[in-house]
């Protein structure tokens, strides 16, 4: 059978050198704490998480984040430390400036508005940016162990966003679908 819907999510993706910084952290939760569900995706900051889609109104979607990315101005981003939402999650923390909470606010309200789609969840609480690095298969003992070791470990990157990402599951991981391209930058 085909299938018809797929799962897709919308983030900010970091540029090389902190996507590799991240990618080396998650890949020693995966060898040191048995944690490699962050893996199963490029690192990145969520704006609208996973929502199901049509396959054959991709190109409606294509369309209405193309027409937000380029009303949108590149993001700057500060990843400063770590942090965790404990007792499960351990992150790279991303400070929240005004530009990142503006265009996550505006991105999720154009989504409702042109095309109804809603994550209730995170309608209902406030935006919390991060990019993960241990989650979901992280058991607790695990958890604390992990914390213990990155709770004051420094690390600090600043960089401007240049574009939106698309990414699709493909029925084991995230991948890129599209980029589009911020405000110039095309």
């Amino acid at each position: 059978m085909v299938q018809s819907k797929r799962r897709f999510f919308i983030a900010l993706l970091p540029p090389h050198e902190a996507q590799q910084y991240a990618r080396k952290i998650q890949q020693h939760f995966a060898e040191v704490y048995n944690s490699r569900a962050a893996q199963k995706s490029p690192p990145h900051i969520t704006l609208q998480p996973p929502f199901e889609w049509e396959i054959e109104d991709f190109p409606k979607l294509e369309q209405i984040l193309t027409e937000f990315a380029r009303n949108q101005a590149p993001i700057p981003m500060i990843l400063d430390g770590f942090a965790a939402f404990k007792p499960r999650v351990i992150f790279i923390n991303v400070l929240k400036t005004p530009e990142l909470l503006a265009v996550q606010k505006a991105l999720m309200d154009y989504l409702e508005s042109s095309l109804g789609i809603v994550d209730e969840k995170s309608k209902n609480r406030p935006f919390a940016p991060h990019l993960t690095v241990a989650y979901r298969d992280l058991t607790k003992p695990n958890f604390y162990k992990a914390w213990d070791e990155y709770k004051q470990q420094k690390v600090h990157f600043e960089f401007l966003i240049p574009q939106l990402t698309l990414l699709i599951h493909n029925g084991k991981y995230w991948e890129i679908s599209k980029e589009f391209p911020f405000a110039n930058q095309e």
